[in-house]
C-alpha cells in the first residue's frame, strides 16, 4: 500500500473511533448533531417564524400558547426603543455579546447566581431559541458562540423582530408583544403608548412578578425610568431603523 492510501485509511479509522464502542459512537455523534443544529437552523431563521424552547415544552405538555406573529414594522418604534434601553443599551453596537457588560458583571459578582445585566438580546434570543432557561456555566458556554453566530447571520431589525415574538410577556402563556400588548393593554403592538411600551419592557425577564396589566409602585416607577431614558437615547435603537 502506498503512503497516501495508508494515511487516508488511517483517517478513515479515527473517524470511525474504533477503539470506542458503538452506543458511545452513537451518543457522541447525536450529541453533535445537537450542537451544530442551531447553527444550521439561524439562517433559515431569516424568514422562517421560529417558536421558542419555552413554548415548544407549553405545547408539548398541554400548557396555554398564545403568539400572534407579527413584522418589527407593524409594532410601534416606542416598543424596540424601551426594550433596548432597558436590557441592552449597547444593542446596535455590539456583536452578540456585550464584552464590556459582561466584565463589568463578572467584576461585581460572586459567582454565576449573582451576574446580572451582561447578558444581551442576541444572547436571550439563542438562549430562547435553542437552549434552556435557568443559570449555569454549561447553557453560558453555549450561549456565547451561539450569539455570535446569530448576529454574524442575521441583522438587527431581524434580530429585535424575533426577540419581540419569543419573548414571554404575560403571565399565562403569552408571548410576543402583539400577545402581550391585547393582553396587558387592549390593543395591538402598534398602537403602544410610551408608557405602555416601557411596561411591557420593565415586566421583561419575569412577567409572572411583573405584571403589566397590573403594575405595582415599583414596576410603574421603573418603566418611567424607561420612558425618561428612551427619551434621551433615541439613537440606541439607531439601527432598527428603516432607511
Amino acid at each position: 500500500m502506498d503512503r497516501p492510501a495508508k494515511r487516508m485509511t488511517v483517517a478513515y479509522d479515527v473517524l470511525r473511533l474504533p477503539h470506542l464502542p458503538r452506543p458511545l459512537r452513537a451518543v457522541g455523534f447525536a450529541v453533535v448533531v445537537l450542537l451544530a443544529l442551531p447553527y444550521v437552523l439561524t439562517p433559515l431563521y431569516a424568514v422562517v417564524e421560529p417558536v421558542s424552547t419555552v413554548m415548544l415544552w407549553r405545547r408539548m405538555t398541554g400548557e396555554r400558547v398564545e403568539r400572534i406573529y407579527v413584522p418589527l414594522w407593524q409594532m410601534s418604534p416606542r416598543l424596540p426603543l424601551s426594550v433596548v434601553v432597558a436590557e441592552d443599551d449597547r444593542f446596535c453596537s455590539h456583536h452578540g455579546v456585550d464584552l464590556a457588560s459582561l466584565r463589568e458583571a463578572i467584576s461585581q459578582a460572586d459567582d454565576l447566581d449573582d451576574m446580572r445585566g451582561a447578558s444581551t438580546l442576541t444572547q436571550q434570543v439563542a438562549k430562547n431559541l435553542f437552549l434552556w432557561p435557568g443559570r449555569s456555566y454549561v447553557r453560558k458556554m453555549l450561549e456565547f458562540p451561539l450569539a455570535l453566530w446569530i448576529d454574524l447571520v442575521l441583522p438587527k431589525r431581524r434580530i429585535m423582530e424575533i426577540y419581540l415574538n419569543i419573548a414571554e410577556l404575560g403571565p399565562n402563556g403569552e408571548f410576543g408583544a402583539e400577545a402581550g400588548a391585547r393582553r396587558a393593554f387592549g390593543r395591538p403592538a402598534h398602537d403602544l403608548t410610551p408608557y405602555q411600551a416601557a411596561l411591557l419592557a420593565a415586566s421583561l425577564p419575569n412577567p409572572h412578578g411583573r405584571d403589566a396589566r397590573r403594575p405595582g409602585p415599583a414596576l410603574r416607577r421603573l418603566a418611567g425610568l424607561y420612558v425618561a431614558r428612551a427619551a434621551q437615547n433615541a439613537g440606541h435603537a439607531a439601527c432598527l431603523r428603516t432607511h
